[in-house]
């Protein structure tokens, strides 16, 4: 049905703007990406499974430290994996973070298993019925998620103290240094912040699409593809791309089969940015020479 299908793509399409606006952060502020987000994705669903399911822990308590988790991953991608090279100029973080996400996927697989695991939740498990079709709460959950967390950081961004400073220190590093402002420690905080946005994502998503090692590999590039298609410069244009992505997916696997879903999605992703190769919402950069 027209209306699932499109609730459905707006609730996976919400993950992957969550995913890609950490990515947008970072670039923002660095210049640089992490490009193992799909393996912090795996990591807060994967923590947060053991901690409730394996471990029993209240998930009241399991999603805070599944967070925490995924933060302090986030500082060792940026300490070990981007800093030393983007230090020098080099575009070696390019590899190095895909390399330290291959780590972590593999490490979660000789400690978590390969097997895919379902992770139960009263959101996902009983659909409720609107306008004569039926959806999960956690379905329409996820997009409230999304743009509750979009506004807040916008909000801390730009009416708050601590924000400033951080937003002075992405536009301009050589200035905000001269102003005593920690340009490193705002990268660093970049990093931790995009992994703890990976993490929320795979939390929300894991209930409805399931728990494995490997499933951020494939949502870490639809991230990707997400935020070059909304335009690196805007992140609300990622959120929007998100949704247009997601809902596109939903359309092209429930109308054609799910072997179409990829087909038509990275399709678009071509069709985009022939059309607009800055991205949707993005705008050219002039060099200066």
């Amino acid at each position: 049905m027209l209306q699932q299908f499109i609730v459905s793509g707006i609730a996976i399409g919400s993950v992957y703007g969550l995913v890609a606006l950490g990515l947008q952060i970072t670039y923002s502020v660095s210049n640089t990406m992490n490009f193992s987000q799909g393996a912090s994705v795996m990591l807060g669903a994967v923590v947060c499974y053991s901690l409730n399911i394996t471990y029993g822990w209240h998930i009241a308590i399991a999603i805070p430290l599944s967070l925490i988790v995924c933060a302090v991953f986030g500082l060792i991608v940026e300490r070990l994996a981007v800093r030393p090279f983007a230090v020098d100029g080099s575009s070696s973080w390019l590899l190095t973070t895909i390399a330290v996400g291959i780590i972590a996927e593999n490490l979660a697989m000789v400690i978590f298993g390969k097997e895919v695991r379902g992770y139960p939740s009263p959101l996902a498990q009983t659909p409720i019925n609107i306008l004569g079709f039926g959806v999960f709460p956690l379905e329409l959950l996820t997009p409230l998620i999304g743009i509750a967390i979009a506004f807040a950081i916008r909000f801390t961004f730009t009416h708050t103290l601590w924000g400033k400073a951080f937003l002075a220190a992405s536009e301009n590093p050589d200035a905000a240094k001269i102003m005593g402002i920690n340009v490193e420690g705002a990268i660093a905080f970049a990093y931790a912040l995009s992994t703890v946005l990976a993490g929320v994502a795979g939390i929300l998503i894991a209930p409805i699409y399931n728990v494995s090692a490997g499933m951020g590999t494939l949502l870490g590039l639809k991230a990707f593809a997400t935020a070059i298609i909304g335009g690196l410069s805007s992140p609300w244009g990622i959120a929007i791309a998100g949704i247009l992505y997601g809902i596109g997916e939903s359309l092209a696997a429930g109308y054609l089969g799910g072997s179409y879903r990829e087909i038509i999605g990275f399709a678009l992703v071509i069709l985009a940015l022939t059309l607009k190769p800055n991205g949707l919402f993005g705008k050219s950069q002039t060099k200066k020479v």
